[in-house]
């Protein structure tokens, strides 16, 4: 027969839930072993004594659940105890169960803790999480997506109350994705609109659906991003890609892709092309600001007097634009008429006088079959001709004006007798340290020295070359001829950055002749660095990337040239494995001025910090543009103020290198003040 009294006690004995019963003073009269282990006295020792001194916080009458946290003089780890005291009928002692619940309780710690971490990191990345329970239709919301939402944390919400703070042109596209997706089982992405404290926000998300194993589907699962910021600042990128950032109005990338639009759908009409007369002579006179303000109500009044459809332009400078669908080139030249008396008609004050301009125009018809380019070529030569006629005119596109090809024929006759005499010649530019005049470094431009009258500068010979492949040659003599140098000064602190034209870029073989003469030559690769324009970069975007990545792969520096002059490399920047930008003189002209310049050279610094590339600020002309620059963190420049292009012979020690003897020296940071 089974002593059950015995098996009670020996359980009791065994068991690791402490058990003891207190008389009416609350003195242990029986504990179990493992009660005396809890409260760090041996059971024997610890009956007659009070059980609250024992376990300080334990309760002197009935109570159940308390969670005690204790803790021990000899700074042993912290113990969460569980106590329930009841009473034992008839004479009021007190039975204790105290179960040891640290492990239990510190997981729940640290999931809550885990919990915690992931709701601030759902808020920080402004992000958050849901889960769809099909068959009853409830949703869990986390409560940084709630938050997010515009809700307090915990707020109940189903799926048809999330529908309705959904944009309404919205919904039906959501619905729509949620159903495929549920019909499907396959994972589904969308992006909508919803309105949160009054104003817009932008949401993109991504989620799968969970099936049973009769793989129908049970629960679907997503994640929601607030990419509001990121969707406004695309949109201002856009913008700013697609923006003349002086007039506001489309710019050449903008234009001409409507252009292009036109004519691949079999559109007929004009394109106007203007340019003001003699604009130079007011910046130079009158200074930048005013010239400025001149673009900017030029562009307004053109604005104004064109018809709706009708797409106006800045192509750059002083050149604007306007596309006429369904315009033929008769009626195109009455419009540029008008437009060329508004112009003479609009007086312009400036510094206290009133001046009029005057703008010369050509017109150039197009129908579906032609290319933009060509339009635009015959626009310019029209443009010419009206210049040619003395300014001031419209001249309407005539097969004649291939004259003025015939000229730029003749210029690249010029250049390539330049190339096989040894006509061409590099000037170097230094690239100055603001803060010491310290010279770190030159640009390398090429200039035509033939002897021939016109005498012709690089904005009348690069054009010429670049519309044939003769420019690819070009570049590779200056590539040549600048290495050349280094080998013959071998002084580590001598550095060339060098031009790569847009029509190079699409010369394979151009990235392994440069790298294969340096490594033949033993030049330090981090010598020689290479620039690229952000227009050529775009323009040329998968050829730019692989150039740059051959580049860098050796060891050579790789610049973005006249950065953010049209904006349209800040989308695809980061595609670009480059190691510097230099910043378009445009933003740097007027930086002393007070204008919204300060602010975008700030951005674009902000832009290179992010992406660890280095900054040079192009046309620095006067000592407040470095005050100002220096300000905004820019550390190196170049232009006049700070040394004006030299011939390369001139800079260099003398040597008897592969140029022959170079006279010169070189140009050290007194030098660089020297040029200021």
């Amino acid at each position: 027969m089974v002593d059950h009294g015995a098996v009670h006690n020996h359980v009791l004995h065994c068991a690791d839930v402490g058990f003891g019963v207190t008389d009416l003073h609350g003195r242990l009269h029986w504990a179990n072993p493992a009660l005396g282990t809890l409260v760090g006295v041996p059971a024997d020792q610890a009956i007659g004594r009070s059980l609250t001194a024992l376990l300080p916080g334990a309760p002197e009458t009935p109570q159940t659940g308390l969670v005690l946290q204790t803790t021990t003089e000899d700074g042993a780890p912290h113990r969460w105890l569980e106590i329930n005291c009841t009473p034992l009928p008839p004479g009021g002692e007190l039975l204790y169960r105290i179960m040891d619940v640290t492990a239990w309780r510190d997981r729940e710690l640290e999931a809550t803790q885990q919990a915690n971490a992931l709701r601030r990191a759902q808020v920080l990345g402004r992000m958050g999480n849901w889960e769809w329970d099909m068959a009853t239709d409830r949703v869990l919301w986390s409560d940084g997506l709630l938050e997010l939402f515009g809700l307090e944390p915990g707020t109940e919400l189903d799926y048809a109350g999330y529908i309705q703070l959904i944009h309404p042109d919205d919904r039906g596209m959501i619905e729509h994705a949620l159903g495929v997706a549920g019909e499907s089982g396959d994972r589904f992405a969308y992006t909508h609109r919803m309105l949160v404290g009054g104003a817009e926000r932008v949401f993109e998300c991504f989620g799968e659906v969970i099936c049973d194993d009769r793989d129908q589907p049970v629960r679907m699962m997503g994640t929601c991003h607030d990419v509001t910021q990121d969707r406004r600042l695309q949109d201002e990128l856009r913008q700013l890609a697609e923006e003349d950032p002086l007039t506001g109005l489309p710019n050449r990338r903008a234009l001409t892709r409507e252009l292009e639009r036109h004519l691949a759908t079999g559109g007929t009409g004009s394109l106007l092309l203007l340019d003001l007369d003699n604009f130079k002579d007011v910046n130079d006179l009158r200074g930048h600001a005013v010239g400025d303000r001149v673009m900017r109500t030029m562009a307004s009044a053109l604005r104004e007097r064109l018809h709706e459809g009708q797409l106006l332009g800045r192509l750059g400078g002083d050149e604007f634009a306007v596309v006429l669908p369904g315009c033929p080139e008769s009626e195109a030249a009455h419009v540029a008429a008008r437009l060329r008396d508004a112009v003479a008609g609009l007086p312009l004050v400036a510094g206290g006088t009133t001046t009029r301009m005057t703008v010369s125009t050509g017109v150039a018809g197009f129908s579906s079959g032609e290319g933009w380019e060509a339009v635009l070529a015959n626009a310019d030569l029209a443009l010419y001709a009206s210049k040619a006629a003395g300014r001031n005119r419209v001249t309407v596109y005539d097969p004649a004006h291939y004259a003025d090809t015939a000229k730029r024929v003749s210029v690249q006759d010029r250049l390539r007798k330049a190339l096989d005499r040894g006509n061409l010649a590099l000037h170097a530019m230094p690239i100055v340290a603001l803060d010491s005049g310290r010279t770190l470094g030159y640009e390398l431009l090429l200039r035509l020295e033939d002897g021939q009258l016109p005498l012709l500068g690089p904005a009348d010979f690069l054009p010429a070359a670049e519309k044939s492949d003769l420019v690819l040659e070009i570049d590779r003599w200056v590539f040549g001829k600048a290495i050349d140098a280094l080998v013959a000064h071998p002084d580590p602190n001598l550095r060339f950055d060098v031009n790569v034209s847009g029509r190079t870029l699409e010369d394979e073989d151009f990235a392994d002749f440069v790298l294969d003469r340096l490594a033949s030559s033993g030049v330090a690769p981090g010598r020689l660095g290479f620039e690229i324009t952000e227009t050529a970069a775009v323009t040329n975007l998968d050829a730019a990337r692989n150039l740059a990545n051959q580049v860098r792969a050796t060891g050579c520096r790789i610049a973005l040239d006249d950065f953010g002059a049209g904006f349209g490399s800040f989308v695809h920047l980061k595609h670009l494995p480059i190691t510097g930008l230099k910043i378009d003189g445009e933003f740097v002209r007027g930086i002393d001025t007070g204008g919204r310049d300060a602010v975008l050279v700030s951005g674009i610094l902000e832009i290179a910090r992010g992406f660890g590339l280095s900054v040079v600020a192009e046309w620095v002309e006067r000592p407040a543009q470095v005050e100002m620059l220096a300000k905004l963190g820019v550390s190196v420049g170049q232009g006049f103020h700070l040394g004006k292009p030299r011939p390369l012979r001139n800079v260099l020690p003398a040597t008897d290198g592969p140029d022959g003897a170079l006279s010169g020296h070189t140009v050290t940071a007194e030098d660089g003040r020297r040029f200021q």
